[in-house]
């Protein structure tokens, strides 16, 4: 149902106006055989019947904005815009720098100085605020220039997906060298999510959409990502972004010696590196000696540990080392978001932060973990080790997804999958099977402008199949007005239109 079946949504008043057949209105009739007119004393009625009712794409009847408000709506959305990308991008920069002071102590050359660093980590929150604030600045004006220009209401359908369009390749202000593919994809999978849930309300799509519906649909695509992703990560590191490959191989927990010889042995490659991981583990304190015609790499991952004794102590590691992760994810917002109620509240707020943070510290745990043991109970019931074998000991891995809340799985698992995509292809094309394409550079920039028009057409038109949450931070970013006949002047014309009718 599009949010121009409902009346309040749109900007039209109850009394003046009722639902046409494609979302548009007209005067006269209701469907249910319920007479409405024109009330001459209801200002919104006055309105209407100048302007026929004619519904912005937004939800909202762009007649009742006047030139000055449109301009403002658009100088707010940019600020609003830049605001999100500079403080998204700024404070990864924060981190980064602070992590670069830490690892400062420990290594005696870096690549450039902190003042370089500094000055890229202020360039890039630049670059991003730019970015988003020039996005949602073209989408609010393209979306005005298309009210203003009128047409008929079917027409006004597609205003926001034509928005969205044009406002995408705003991308470019990041950097015109700068490939953007994960985030590309990782947009377009939210728009195929909200595209499913329009198909799966939909009469004449509902039936193709069904399996879309599927309770653990979300475990199913960790899964599969988890396959790819964990394969990459041991098998062709090249293949994944560069923060992501720094986030697995921290919390994947072995250095990229063994990593090396894991990939060696798998792909049926001579041992080239046997003594540097002799050599690691007796940096550790373990001396072992590894054999070279090893069928399993069991003794190389955990060293002098049993397969069981390597997973325990393998999560307790894991966990310390997620537990940094999530504490900010989870105690920054409720400090920013409910920061009102929080001296109200506070054990209750807090308290959800914390539970949150151990349960998504034991999820990430738990996934890091699994992994290791999946692969070795497949290396030693089948006595080999292949690629096949690390694809499919990597499958199940993604179960530990379970252990998140509901609400969370979806995001974590497209998060995912974008990335396992993205690999994919890349390893795809890395051996031939792919044709590089010459002709066109920038299809980031082209799958982001096509994943945005979809996202803002069901932000127009289909705004139930958003989360609350996502939804109030667009309606924040762009400015939606509130609708007119919410406005206490209007209600008290509402209740003179009734009193009369």
């Amino acid at each position: 149902m599009s949010p121009s079946g409902y009346g309040a949504i749109d900007g039209c008043c109850r009394c003046s106006c009722s639902s046409g057949e494609n979302g548009g209105f007209h005067d006269g009739p209701a469907n249910n055989g319920i007479h409405v007119s024109h009330d001459e004393t209801c200002t919104h009625c006055a309105r209407s019947k100048a302007s026929s009712c004619s519904s912005s794409g937004l939800g909202f009847n762009s007649v009742l904005l006047t030139d000055s408000e449109k301009l403002r709506r658009i100088i707010v959305a940019s600020a609003k815009g830049f605001s999100i990308g500079a403080g998204l991008k700024g404070g990864l920069a924060l981190f980064s720098l602070l992590a670069r002071l830490r690892r400062k102590k420990s290594r005696k050359v870096e690549a450039f100085s902190d003042k370089e660093a500094i000055s890229l980590a202020i360039k890039e929150t630049l670059r991003y605020g730019l970015f988003l604030g020039t996005y949602a600045g073209t989408f609010v004006s393209v979306d005005e220039i298309i009210g203003a220009l009128g047409g008929h209401n079917r027409t006004a359908r597609w205003r926001a997906l034509v928005a969205g369009l044009i406002a995408g390749p705003s991308m470019l202000l990041t950097g015109p060298n700068t490939q953007h593919t994960s985030l590309a994809i990782y947009i377009l999978m939210r728009a195929a999510v909200l595209a499913s849930r329009c198909g799966i309300k939909s009469k004449r799509f509902g039936k193709l959409c069904k399996p879309l519906t599927w309770k653990h649909g979300d475990i199913f695509l960790m899964c599969l990502s988890s396959s790819q992703i964990l394969s990459s990560y041991i098998l062709k590191q090249d293949s994944l972004p560069p923060s992501y490959r720094s986030f697995l191989n921290k919390h994947g927990g072995k250095d990229l010696v063994i990593l090396q010889g894991v990939k060696e042995i798998a792909s049926g490659l001579p041992f080239t590196n046997l003594q540097a991981i002799e050599k690691f583990y007796k940096s550790t304190g373990v001396d072992i000696k590894l054999d070279p015609n090893m069928k399993i790499p069991c003794s190389m991952i955990h060293g002098g540990q049993s397969c069981g004794g390597h997973v325990a102590s393998f999560l307790i590691e894991a966990y310390k080392r997620a537990l940094p992760v999530y504490l900010p994810v989870y105690l920054i917002p409720a400090l920013i978001v409910h920061r009102a109620d929080l001296l109200k509240r506070p054990y209750t707020i807090l308290g959800k932060g914390l539970l949150g943070t151990a349960r998504s510290s034991l999820f990430l745990s738990v996934y890091c973990t699994s992994a290791w043991m999946w692969t070795c109970l497949l290396f030693r019931i089948f006595r080999k080790c292949n690629i096949p074998m690390v694809a499919m000991g990597t499958f199940p891995t993604g179960l530990a997804l379970a252990i998140e809340k509901k609400s969370r799985r979806i995001e974590i698992s497209l998060y995912c999958l974008a990335r396992a995509i993205e690999s994919f292809f890349t390893c795809m094309a890395d051996a031939g099977y792919l044709p590089q394409s010459k002709s066109l550079k920038r299809a980031d920039v082209v799958i982001f402008s096509l994943s945005t028009a979809i996202i803002m057409h069901c932000y127009a038109q289909e705004r139930e199949v958003f989360r609350s949450k996502y939804l109030n931070v667009l309606d924040w970013v762009f400015g939606v007005p509130p609708p007119p006949c919410e406005t206490p002047r209007c209600k008290n014309s509402l209740t003179v239109c009734n009193a009369s009718g």
